[in-house]
C-alpha cells in the first residue's frame, strides 16, 4: 500500500465505523485508561439525560470532549489496523506461485513450492525465485531481496558462515546455489510477517506489558484520589455549613480524573504497537 495513499477514503470510512464499533465495553476493557474514560463519558451523559429538559452547557461540553477522546483513540487504532492489513494484503497479492527444482535421486524434479518440506534440497539459478526459507549448502550467488527488505542493492549468499540464510520469494540474480529448506509451508518469514501485521498471532512485547501495568496502576491511584475528593468535599461542606454540591459534581470529578490519568498514552498505545509492527 503506497505511503501517499494512507488517507484514502475507503480506509478512513472504515476506521470511522470501527471507532463506534470499538465502543463495546468488552473491547475497551483491554485498555484500562480508555475504559475509565468511556465509563466517565457514559456517567456524564446519563446525568445530562436525567435532568432534561434543563440543560447545562458546561456539562454538555464535558460530555462532548469525553466522547471525542474515546472515539479519537478508537479511530487512531482502527487506522493503524487498517493500514497494516492493507499492507499485508498487498504483500499477499504480490506473492506468486513459485516452482521449485527439488533434488531427487541425483536429478531434479519440478514441483510447486507449496509441496516443499523441511529438509528438502532445491536448485536455484539466475532468474529463479527462491521457493522457501532455507540455507545455502552449495555455491554462491547474488540475491535480490528488495521485495522483503526494500533494499535495492543485491546481497551475496553463500554456503557456510553467516551469509547462508535465504528467504522465500527473493530472486537469484546470478550464479547457482543449492538451498536446503528449513521452514514448513505457511511458516516462512513472509507468512509470519503477514500474520504479525494482521495481528493474528501477535503477542505483547515486554515493554508493552510493563507500560500497560504502569498505566493501569496510575489509573487506579488517580481514580482513588478523585473519589476521595468527593468525601473530603462533603466533610468540609458539613463542617463549614456550606453547600458544595453544585461545585463538586460528577462531571467535574470525571474531568479531573481524565486530565490526571495518562489518557494520551493509553489511547495511542495500541496504535503505536501496530505502527511499530508495520514498520
Amino acid at each position: 500500500m503506497p505511503k501517499n495513499n494512507f488517507w484514502n477514503r475507503q480506509l478512513v470510512g472504515k476506521a470511522v465505523l470501527d471507532s463506534f464499533v470499538k465502543l463495546h465495553p468488552k473491547t475497551q476493557a483491554g485498555n484500562p485508561v480508555m475504559f475509565v474514560t468511556l465509563i466517565g463519558a457514559a456517567l456524564v451523559t446519563l446525568g445530562i439525560l436525567q435532568r432534561l429538559p434543563q440543560l447545562s452547557w458546561f456539562e454538555l461540553q464535558i460530555a462532548v470532549w469525553l466522547w471525542f477522546t474515546v472515539l479519537f483513540a478508537n479511530f487512531a487504532e482502527a487506522m493503524a489496523e487498517g493500514h497494516g492489513k492493507a499492507r499485508a494484503q498487498s504483500l499477499r497479492k504480490s506473492r506468486v506461485e513459485i516452482s521449485a527444482r527439488r533434488v531427487e535421486n541425483g536429478g531434479e524434479r519440478l514441483i510447486p513450492a507449496s509441496q516443499l518440506r523441511n529438509g528438502d534440497e532445491v536448485i536455484c539459478e539466475a532468474g529463479d525465485f527462491i521457493p522457501g526459507d532455507g540455507e545455502v549448502i552449495e555455491g554462491i550467488a547474488s540475491v535480490d531481496e528488495s521485495a522483503i527488505t526494500g533494499e535495492s542493492a543485491p546481497v551475496i549468499r553463500e554456503s557456510g558462515g553467516d551469509r547462508s540464510a535465504v528467504t522465500g520469494g527473493t530472486k537469484v540474480i546470478s550464479d547457482r546455489i543449492v538451498v536446503r529448506i528449513t521452514a514448513e509451508p505457511g511458516k516462512s518469514f513472509v507468512d509470519r510477517m503477514i500474520a504479525l501485521i494482521e495481528n493474528a498471532s501477535r503477542q505483547k512485547t515486554p515493554n508493552e506489558i510493563a507500560l500497560s501495568l504502569v498505566l493501569a496502576a496510575l489509573t487506579i491511584i488517580f481514580l482513588l484520589a478523585v473519589v476521595s475528593l468527593k468525601f473530603f468535599a462533603d466533610y468540609s461542606a458539613a463542617a463549614a455549613g456550606q453547600d458544595l454540591s453544585s461545585i463538586v459534581t460528577v462531571p467535574v470529578l470525571v474531568s479531573l480524573l481524565v486530565c490526571l490519568i495518562p489518557t494520551t498514552i493509553g489511547g495511542l498505545l495500541s496504535a503505536i504497537g501496530i505502527a511499530g509492527m508495520d514498520r
